[in-house]
């Protein structure tokens, strides 16, 4: 675990050193920006299949599309390799992911996330090591520098992330006018004071995909991130230096249930995916929408587009720093170290990243990515909300990951259980800390 807390500051550090430079006005040259447009060198012989399982199931997501156009044109350079795309949003790959690796049957290509989530299936060895392929056609240049230490283990790189992104707060301007609210919220007590104002008004206040189960973490531990007054609290429960406990933890679960009980977010909240919860944002039916960076090409390629502003997520009872953000390391494609067609996979895999920075840009879709982007964001088209949003990763002092991407798989279903289930009843806050320090207990190596 020591290894993930020292990343912390690559991580941020590379968000806020790259991504200067795509928000400045079209400085962001890539060094293997050459490379982009490369193929991969033709397959030749026998007619061959590739599993392709990936998070982009959303047709209004600018990267589904993103992720058509790139397999079609491999597939015309490549007539004999066919890619079968299997799209699942992101709770539903994760459980596809372990019934696959339970029977060793992972796909070709799927889908991890970062540090302790993807560790599991390292140490099971289903995932092929990638140096090889990384420094193929210059791939490995085109990735932010210190990004991919979270996808590596014992100096073996073992997935390609898509995404390297921060936490921020959507919000509809319209909406906030309609309710009278002039200036986004600067503490989390006048967050909750705006929630119970849209309410009056007949306005959703917030919108959340509560079904995957993560979506209410993420927000969560930007509440924690705040009340423990900095970065570092589950390091410091893995070092046994605090449990849960400790007022710090408490402190974020009365402070998320009081947002909760104010009524921020839509009724059956837990029924709604992640893509559906974006969804109430997207065509204008809730006024904020708490989530990663990676949100904002589907929100600039929606109905509301030109209506959007962000905001840093605030104090919380005048602790934190609204410059440390959650950092979210992005989801990343891995190999199956048991691929019929591994060189093959490994292709495409390198002629996909290659091309993602250049299709993702072209779709609106470029902000927080893993990748260097060779590209004027403004003259390329950009919205206002999309240089906002590249504006606020240069002020990136550091910050946590997510809940599940630091503990182990048992602590964290614990943890994704319990805050789940705050959005369903309300529970004394000792209640929940208990729960907490009891799944880690349990689960801890």
């Amino acid at each position: 675990m020591k290894k993930y807390k020292s990343l912390q500051v690559i991580a941020a550090s590379a968000l806020a050193i790259s991504l200067t430079a795509c928000g400045s006005g079209g400085d962001s040259k890539s060094t293997a920006s050459p490379a982009a447009g490369a193929s991969a060198t033709p397959a030749t012989g026998k007619n061959i299949t590739i599993t392709f399982q990936n998070i982009y199931p959303d047709p209004t997501d600018p990267k589904n599309g993103m992720l058509k156009k790139i397999v079609a044109d491999y597939q015309a350079k490549n007539p004999n390799i066919k890619i079968e795309l299997d799209s699942l949003n992101t709770d539903q790959q994760k459980l596809k992911l372990k019934t696959q690796a339970a029977s060793k049957e992972v796909p070709d290509i799927t889908v991890v996330n970062p540090a302790a989530q993807m560790q599991p299936f390292v140490d099971a060895g289903l995932f092929a090591p990638l140096n090889d392929m990384v420094e193929q056609n210059g791939l490995k240049a085109t990735f932010q520098e210190g990004i991919l230490n979270w996808y590596s283990f014992k100096n073996n790189i073992y997935a390609l992330p898509d995404g390297n992104n921060i936490g921020v707060v959507y919000y509809n301007k319209d909406l906030f006018k309609q309710a009278g609210i002039a200036d986004v919220p600067k503490t989390f007590e006048e967050m909750v004071a705006d929630v119970k104002i849209l309410k009056s008004k007949g306005i959703q206040p917030m919108a959340i995909g509560e079904k995957d189960s993560w979506t209410g973490s993420f927000l969560f531990m930007n509440v924690l991130l705040r009340t423990n007054g900095g970065p570092g609290f589950l390091q410091a429960v893995v070092d046994g230096k605090k449990t849960f406990n400790d007022p710090a933890f408490t402190d974020a679960v009365s402070s998320f249930q009081d947002l909760i009980q104010a009524g921020a977010f839509q009724e059956g909240a837990t029924s709604f995916d992640y893509n559906a919860g974006e969804n109430l944002f997207k065509t204008g039916k809730a006024a904020m929408y708490y989530m990663g960076s990676w949100a904002t090409g589907g929100i600039e390629t929606s109905s509301v587009n030109g209506k959007v502003g962000v905001f840093q997520f605030p104090t919380v009872k005048g602790k934190g720093n609204p410059d440390e953000f959650m950092l979210a390391p992005g989801s990343a494609f891995a190999v199956s170290a048991n691929s019929k067609n591994l060189k093959e996979t490994k292709d495409f895999l390198n002629y996909f990243m290659l091309n993602f920075p250049k299709e993702a840009f072209a779709v609106k879709g470029a902000v927080g990515l893993a990748q260097k982007v060779d590209g004027d964001f403004k003259a390329a088209g950009y919205s206002d909300m999309a240089m906002d949003v590249l504006g606020l990763f240069k002020k990136v002092k550091g910050g946590d990951l997510a809940f599940d991407n630091t503990m182990n798989p048992g602590t964290a279903q614990g943890h994704l259980s319990s805050i789940q289930n705050l959005f369903v009843q309300k529970v004394d806050a000792a209640a929940v800390a208990k729960e907490h320090q009891t799944a880690y207990d349990t689960n801890k190596k």
